[in-house]
């Protein structure tokens, strides 16, 4: 089996198969294969009939290597196919199975041939986008006091404007982004640590936006770019949240941010994946207080 490595130039030969891919898990996003690629890790490609078999390699150890689900999955896919897959790439390992596929494969037959072991750090949260849009109830008072406290202070005084992000002003977001991390004082541009290889997939995002038919919107305040959140179909139900940054300071824009990115960039879908907590306890708090109507688990599969 012979892979290709990822570029962006792929997105178009890729995308039919991501079109009919099945799973929920935010992995399987194209557009944050795509952004992620060459930082943390290696993504590299090779079709199959009509499914994309893809696999990775860590950054920081070149043996630390896996494959995930064919995308989409082939018709009667089982675990079979599975050691089929791990056998012929020479790659043992699979990640980001989403825990419903499991069960839907048939945890038996791959635990008779796999060791199971669940990625906690890797569970999405999923929400119901009429839920994070409208915020009834009053499990989201504190949201709409807080959004009330912004639209109070800066909207309604005509402060703020929200606008679609295009290439024309992509890079007020990245001069916004590294503003960002400049504050947070941990970002380092040239890091390998998990923060500054997100600063570097933000930034490959937004110059390949349109290529990558992702959407987005910024918020400005005083026509400087304060927020904003870049979203991509997942599935025919679901999109993901992929990229959500906002300055800490201003109080209530952050959860303004948040709604609108619901209102604007999940039209026609369902759900809304926000991604996982990468276990810390700090974000796992605040995708929490959002009440996702699940939380979808992820398996690592390691051929016996």
């Amino acid at each position: 089996m012979i892979f290709k490595p990822l570029e962006i130039e792929d997105y178009a030969t890729l995308k039919p198969c991501f079109e009919k891919q099945a799973y929920d898990l935010s992995p399987y996003s194209l557009l944050s294969l795509l952004a992620w690629n060459g930082h943390l890790y290696r993504t590299f490609w090779h079709i199959e009939e009509d499914s994309a078999i893809l696999s990775f390699r860590s950054d920081l150890d070149p043996e630390d290597r896996y494959l995930v689900l064919p995308v989409p999955p082939p018709e009667g896919f089982g675990a079979d196919d599975l050691v089929r897959l791990a056998e012929g790439s020479g790659i043992p390992s699979f990640w980001f199975v989403p825990e419903d596929w499991v069960e839907r494969i048939g945890r038996p037959a791959l635990e008779a041939r796999f060791r199971l072991t669940e990625q906690a750090e890797y569970r999405d949260y999923i929400y119901r986008t009429a839920d994070l849009a409208e915020l009834r109830g009053n499990r989201y008072t504190r949201k709409r006091n807080l959004i009330h406290q912004f639209e109070k202070a800066f909207v309604n005084r005509g402060r703020v404007a929200v606008e679609p992000i295009r290439r024309e002003n992509a890079s007020e977001c990245v001069a916004f982004l590294d503003d960002w991390c400049r504050l947070r004082g941990d970002c380092d541009p040239l890091g390998e640590d998990t923060l500054s290889c997100e600063r570097r997939a933000v930034i490959a995002a937004l110059k390949n936006l349109e290529a990558l038919e992702g959407i987005g919107i910024l918020v400005r305040i005083d026509g400087a770019v304060n927020a904003f959140g870049i979203a991509s179909r997942l599935n025919t139900t679901m999109a993901t949240l992929n990229f959500e940054k906002a300055y800490p300071s201003v109080r209530g824009l952050y959860q303004y941010l948040d709604r609108e990115c619901a209102r604007f960039l999940f039209a026609g879908f369902e759900f809304i994946n926000k991604e996982s907590d990468m276990g810390l306890a700090e974000l796992a708090k605040s995708k929490e207080s959002y009440y996702p109507v699940r939380q979808l688990r992820s398996w690592r599969l390691d051929l016996r």
